[in-house]
C-alpha cells in the first residue's frame, strides 16, 4: 500500500493515484527549477543587472518565436478577448500585464543577486515562502478565505523568518523581498486568469525589455559588450531555453492532466533540491537558528497543504494561472 506521504506528495489523502506522465512532466519541470542555481551560479563574475538583461532579451526572442510559430490562434484569441472587453476591461488588462511584467523583471533580478552575492539558502527560502506569503496577499486583496490550519501556518512562518532575523536581517529581507516580488506577481496573474498563460508572459518580458534598454547602463549592464561575450550568451540562453520556456511549457502539460493542488505539492521539490545544493554542491552552512528557521518553514508548509476532510489536497495560493506562470 502506498504510504501517507507518497500519496501526500501525489496529492491524495486517502485514495492511491497512480503516476502518469502528467506527474512526470510536473516533477521534471520542478527538479529543473531546484537545480537553477548551478548555472546561474556560473555567472556570479557578471553585474546582476547584466544577468537579467540578456536573459529577459532571450527568454521573449525565443517564446515570441513559439507564439508566432506554435501559438497563432492563442494570440489571436487573446487579441480577440481585448478587442471586445470593455474600456475597463481594456485598462485593466493592461495595467494588470504592466505591473505583471515589473514585478517578474524586479523579481528575476532579486533572484539573481541572492543568488550569487548573498547565498542559495537565501534563494531556496524565498521560494519555500512565496506560497503561503501569496496565500496571505490573497486573503488580504482578493477576500480569498483560509482554513484555521493554514492561518497556523502562516503563523509559523512568522516565526520562522523571526528566527532568520536573529541571525542576518538582511539576509532574510533580502528573501522576504524574492518571495513578496513574486507573490504580487501571481496575485496579478490570478487577476488575469482568463488570459492566455504565455501570451501575457510575451508581453510582459516585451515591456521588460523596453523598460530594460533605456536603464542598462544604471543596472550594469552593457549590451555592446554582452553580444559580443559567447560565455555569457550560452549561458544565459541555456538559462532562457533550458531553465526557464522548457519546464514552464513541462507545467503547462502537466496542469492538463492533474489538479493545481497536486502541482502545488510537487512545487515544493524546487526550492527543497535547491536547499540540498545549497549545503551539498556549494558547500553553504548553517548556524542553529538558521537550521531551525528552515524547519519550522518546512512544518508549516506541510500544514498549509495538510488536505482537510479526505478531499484532495488544495493550494489556495496556487491556482492553475500561476503554477503555468512559474518562471524564477
Amino acid at each position: 500500500m502506498r504510504s501517507f506521504s507518497a500519496r501526500l506528495l501525489l496529492g491524495a489523502y486517502a485514495y492511491p493515484v497512480k503516476p502518469s506522465r502528467f506527474h512526470t512532466a510536473a516533477l521534471a519541470a520542478y527538479l529543473i527549477w531546484g537545480f537553477f542555481p548551478i548555472p546561474l551560479r556560473l555567472l556570479t563574475g557578471y553585474a546582476s543587472g547584466q544577468i537579467l538583461y540578456f536573459r529577459v532579451v532571450l527568454a521573449l526572442l525565443l517564446l515570441a518565436a513559439i507564439l508566432l510559430l506554435g501559438r497563432r490562434g492563442a494570440l489571436q484569441q487573446t487579441w480577440q478577448q481585448y478587442r471586445t472587453a470593455v474600456p475597463t476591461e481594456r485598462r485593466r488588462m493592461l495595467g494588470l500585464t504592466a505591473l505583471g511584467g515589473m514585478l517578474l523583471t524586479i523579481n528575476w533580478l532579486l533572484f539573481i543577486y541572492v543568488v550569487n552575492h548573498v547565498s542559495v539558502q537565501a534563494g531556496s527560502f524565498a521560494y519555500l515562502l512565496c506560497p503561503i506569503l501569496t496565500a496571505v496577499l490573497g486573503w488580504a486583496l482578493l477576500g480569498e478565505r483560509l482554513r484555521p490550519v493554514q492561518g497556523a501556518a502562516i503563523a509559523i512562518s512568522l516565526v520562522s523568518c523571526g528566527l532568520l532575523a536573529t541571525g542576518n536581517l538582511q539576509t532574510v529581507g533580502m528573501s522576504l523581498l524574492v518571495a513578496l516580488s513574486y507573490a504580487s506577481y501571481l496575485i496579478t496573474q490570478r487577476v488575469l486568469r482568463h488570459y492566455d498563460k504565455l501570451v501575457l508572459l510575451g508581453l510582459q518580458l516585451l515591456l521588460a525589455t523596453a523598460v530594460l534598454v533605456p536603464l542598462a547602463g544604471p543596472l550594469g549592464a552593457d549590451p555592446v559588450a554582452g553580444f559580443a561575450d559567447t560565455r555569457l550568451l550560452l549561458i544565459v540562453g541555456l538559462l532562457s531555453a533550458g531553465f526557464t520556456v522548457l519546464p514552464l511549457f513541462l507545467n503547462l502539460f502537466a496542469l492538463g492532466g492533474l489538479s493545481s493542488g497536486t502541482v502545488g505539492i510537487l512545487m515544493y521539490l524546487n526550492p527543497l533540491v535547491s536547499f540540498l545544493l545549497a549545503f551539498l554542491y556549494f558547500g553553504e552552512s548553517a548556524a542553529a537558528n538558521q537550521v531551525i528557521a528552515y524547519g519550522l518553514i518546512v512544518i508549516s508548509v506541510l500544514l498549509y497543504n495538510w488536505p482537510a476532510k479526505r478531499q484532495l489536497v488544495t493550494t489556495e495560493a496556487l491556482t492553475e494561472a500561476e503554477q503555468a506562470t512559474r518562471v524564477a
